[in-house]
């Protein structure tokens, strides 16, 4: 087992549905839950299809490629851990397979970030080996 480094930032704890997103997170790779019943991605993850039912699942390697569909800056954070982090946006993001996700975008002001706007996933690492997806703005 790999030891933990020091906690610089809030992170999510991994549920046994989203393991396989995490693990693929490891390697930078972004993935999503399909359904195999009926053919449509989804996001979170869970055990069944939340358009049909269905339990027949498998992950998918995604584009990482979205649309800045609401955003929001969140003047200073409300966790410790981040204090030195504000502002900084927060988004829903339409990615093309077609599902929404929240996130942040980095490497841009916070206020440059708008609605529209084509944006690309990048990984920010985590103490335990993971990575988080965050988006950076397609020039």
């Amino acid at each position: 087992m790999s030891e933990r480094s020091e906690l610089t930032r809030f992170e999510p704890t991994a549920s046994v549905a989203g393991a396989p997103f995490w693990e693929a997170s490891r390697e930078q790779r972004y993935v999503l839950p399909w359904c195999t019943s009926c053919g449509e991605p989804h996001w979170f993850p869970r055990e069944f299809c939340p358009h049909c039912l269905s339990t027949d699942l498998e992950w998918r390697e995604a584009s990482g490629d979205g649309v800045v569909h609401a955003v929001s800056v969140m003047p200073r954070p409300g966790n410790p851990l981040m204090a030195d982090r504000g502002p900084y946006p927060i988004v829903l993001v339409d990615l093309a397979e077609g599902v929404r996700v929240f996130s942040t975008v980095v490497g841009t002001e916070p206020d440059a970030v708008a609605i529209g706007q084509a944006v690309h996933v990048a990984w920010e690492p985590l103490s335990d080996g993971r990575h988080l997806p965050v988006f950076t703005v397609v020039a």
